[in-house]
């Protein structure tokens, strides 16, 4: 590795003017947001061209940390990915590779490098004039990678090597030559190796394009400047952060809850946190959490962290994305503890766990200050694979994550059938799916009764119905908030659970054991599969709602007349019609 004199400037924090900095800012944005959109319209697979389940940045040479990210990519990645580069520079410094000019390094760890199998990572150096100024780096969800299920989120499995192919570090191009060999084993490994190809050459596409906007940018203002610019946004980035926390009065707030459970042992499993506020310093102390289990409900610590990160950017909604907003937090994540496993523990359902950590944040953060919380989302993506094949022997795939409702919040109701808290991804369109695959959706609408009670009510979760149209098909289902449904704050009701429901042998409808996890449901043409996604939680006492909008509610279909005398004590006629006097009394 070519040695560097640029690892810090001799200007001190605050000495760039603030307009030259927010137009580097704005620059260097530009460059990782341009990355995103040049994968989102090169890639064959739908979870990254229309959910945009991938992400872009730039990040520190030495480090690894986040200097940028695209606002359009996942926010789980901004602290994923400095993790997974940092990883690329300890294989570097501990194997005595040589950097150059052109090298591109590919894996998928989702240990060191976080997240899942599903994710895979390109991290490209960037040099100015022979010396290492940071990394690049691309991260997109794969539509299969091999396993035992199609799509890869596994309920059953009980190490990772039943959830797909695992990639180390390794270099996919040398000084800007491809080595075709491991493209080979990569299509070797996949029940869809065109989709595959065409999502690798997309993140590939989109370094290419990072490094040559970058180097234009380098080529207008100087490389020393970009540099203090960096340090000058990572320092407000902590002290904005440091000045939230010092908001806060001191204390310990805590909270907890559940996942069903771990798709092998049908047992629940307590995530907890305490945070400790003191002195302009936060603790996130997650001790009191469960220990490992069996199956693909564990995280590693590198993805707790990623996702603490996502749900203090809910909270605090103006910290930037980069790594000094996370200068000021200290993380107690015990070793061996379900947000902090190692290989070969199962890591595929990480979505459903990672939600479950942004709710206890939520929670807990709601005990202090609610007028920044809001009651919980939906709490699951409902990760479905349909997978068969065609009349012509062709393979297909379907995997795709469902919506549902968000949680109330101080100034208004939550949304309705709204993407998961974790990331901007958005739920593909029905008309993508069914134009991609032999699948018709003959319901998709939204769940009544399913949003929490409350001053403000939960989001609506979403009712999917979807018919195959092959001959046959099988179907895996990964989920959760089957039994834990999700809560709301400032005292808010709950959401709805979530419910899934398939054709048994006897064609008759049945429910999984495991409550929100199945696999291996065997599906012929005509069937149909059902998902009814939970809804958001409430924010504040539902008696407090006002009876107009109850009415208008019952109006819309949102709230039965039922829920509207039980849940909010109002008396409504089934075409929304309010009696005032009955409400008044009962209320009382």
């Amino acid at each position: 590795m070519a040695p560097s004199n640029m690892t810090k400037t001799k200007t001190e924090p605050g000495r760039l003017d603030p307009v030259l900095l927010a137009v580097l800012k704005g620059r260097l944005e530009q460059i990782a947001d341009e990355m995103d959109a040049t994968l989102f319209r090169s890639a064959f697979n739908p979870i990254i061209a229309e959910a945009h389940d991938a992400s872009h940045g730039l990040y520190h040479k030495d480090t690894g940390e986040t200097l940028i990210q695209g606002k359009s990519g996942l926010p789980i990645f901004v602290g994923a990915m400095s993790f997974a580069v940092k990883m690329v520079i300890d294989t570097i410094e501990k194997d005595g590779l040589t950097l150059q000019d052109g090298d591109v390094f590919i894996f998928n760890d989702p240990y060191e490098g976080g997240t899942h199998l599903s994710d895979f990572k390109l991290v490209r150096p960037f040099f100015r004039k022979d010396e290492l100024f940071c990394f690049m780096a691309s991260v997109g969800h794969w539509h299969d990678v091999g396993g035992a299920v199609p799509g890869n989120y596994n309920p059953a499995a009980t190490e990772c090597y039943q959830e797909g192919m695992l990639i180390p570090p390794v270099r996919l191009f040398r000084a800007g030559v491809l080595n075709p060999d491991i493209v080979a084993i990569l299509q070797a490994n996949s029940r869809q190796p065109v989709s595959l190809y065409g999502d690798l050459n997309g993140q590939i596409s989109a370094l290419d394009l990072g490094q040559k906007r970058l180097g234009e940018l380098l080529d207008e203002y100087s490389a020393e400047l970009v540099l203090e610019a960096l340090v000058q946004l990572k320092a407000r980035a902590a002290k904005l952060m440091t000045g939230h926390i010092e908001a806060l009065p001191d204390g310990t707030y805590s909270a907890e809850d559940w996942l069903d459970n771990d798709g092998i042992v049908d047992a629940p499993l307590k995530v907890a946190l305490d945070i400790i506020v003191e002195g302009g310093a936060m603790t996130l102390d997650f001790s009191r959490t469960s220990e490992a289990c069996a199956g693909p409900v564990n995280i590693a610590r590198s993805t707790a962290i990623a996702s603490c990160y996502v749900a203090l950017k809910h909270i605090f909604r103006d910290v930037p994305a980069n790594s000094g907003v996370l200068e000021p937090i200290r993380f107690v994540i015990p070793n061996g503890s379900l947000l902090s496993v190692s290989r070969p523990k199962p890591v595929g359902g990480y979505t459903e766990t990672i939600l479950r950590v942004i709710d206890v944040m939520f929670v807990a953060i709601s005990k202090v200050v609610p007028e920044m919380s809001n009651g919980c989302a939906y709490g699951t993506i409902n990760a479905l694979s349909l997978a068969g094949y065609r009349e012509n022997g062709a393979r297909w795939v379907m995997f795709s994550f469902f919506g549902g409702g968000h949680g109330g919040h101080p100034l208004g109701d939550g949304l309705n059938h709204g993407n998961a808290p974790i990331s901007t991804a958005t739920i593909p369109p029905l008309e993508i799916l069914e134009a991609a695959y032999p699948v018709r959706f003959t319901q998709w609408a939204l769940r009544s009764d399913s949003g929490g009670p409350g001053r403000h009510r939960g989001g609506l979760g979403a009712v999917y119905e979807i018919e195959l149209l092959e001959k046959e098909a099988d179907v895996f289902l990964f989920g959760e908030r089957g039994r834990y449904a999700p809560p709301g704050v400032a005292g808010g009701g709950m959401g709805a659970l979530n419910r899934f429901t398939y054709p048994d042998a006897n064609g008759e409808d049945a429910t999984p054991p495991m409550a929100s996890k199945m696999v291996d449901i065997a599906l012929s043409r005509g069937q149909r599969v059902r998902i009814e996604a939970p809804g958001g939680g409430g924010y504040g006492d539902a008696k407090t709602r006002e009876p107009a909008r109850i009415a208008e509610d019952v109006r819309l279909g949102y709230v039965s007349v039922q829920a509207a005398a039980d849940d909010y004590h109002c008396v409504v006629s089934a075409a929304g019609v309010l009696d005032a006097a009955a409400t008044k009394k009962l209320r009382a």
